[in-house]
């Protein structure tokens, strides 16, 4: 089946996003195109829990969990982990923690600012956020580049920080509606990356 997820979003529990978890359910409840989101807070799944928890009654939404790390050297997203652990800011240390946890490793804005830049070019990943909205068309031209020459997936996140940053971009991904089975098809490549959604007029109201 095909599933409309954001791949990169905040609540207030990364602590510079003003998103409220109940936020997040509700409007993936209403809309009529994008069920799914993974929630990336900086270095806390404490958002991820608690959307989880509010998304429970609805069969139809899918809330993936994720981490995005502040490392020494730039910002790292780890997909898949769901249960609260210290995310090193070595980013050896940190590969290292995502291998034991079987996480999914996204380079997320590779070339902004915060972004891994060159190391984005050597370190193992399973897939590239080649569509970011707070990144330039430069630098997603660069990001989409990058996944080519390494041959990787791209996927797109808004990295929202408030509501009216979600769901300009979403990622399309092949799979059954559930993580292990989103988390792999994101690994295997069957997955593509939109922007601009053209929704129902009466969506919001």
């Amino acid at each position: 089946m095909r599933i409309l997820i954001d791949l990169h979003l905040h609540t207030v529990f990364s602590g510079d996003s003003s998103i409220q978890p109940e936020t997040i359910v509700e409007q993936l409840h209403a809309h009529p195109l994008v069920k799914g989101a993974a929630i990336t807070d900086h270095d806390s799944l404490r958002g991820y829990l608690r959307t989880c928890k509010l998304a429970e009654p609805y069969e139809d939404l899918i809330i993936v969990p994720g981490v995005e790390v502040s490392t020494e050297v730039g910002d790292l997203v780890i997909l898949g982990i769901d249960e609260e652990t210290v995310f090193p800011k070595s980013l050896a240390s940190l590969l290292e923690v995502s291998e034991t946890y079987g996480g999914t490793i996204v380079i997320p804005h590779p070339y902004r600012s915060m972004g891994l830049h060159g190391l984005a070019e050597e370190i193992h990943a399973h897939a590239i956020e080649v569509l970011n909205p707070t990144a330039t068309p430069k630098e997603n031209k660069l990001a989409r580049d990058l996944a080519k020459r390494r041959n990787l997936p791209g996927i797109a996140g808004t990295d929202a920080h408030s509501p009216s940053e979600m769901w300009t971009v979403y990622t399309e991904v092949e799979a059954e509606l559930s993580v292990d089975s989103v988390l792999a098809s994101i690994r295997k490549g069957f997955v593509k990356s939109h922007k601009a959604i053209r929704i129902h007029p009466n969506y919001g109201r």
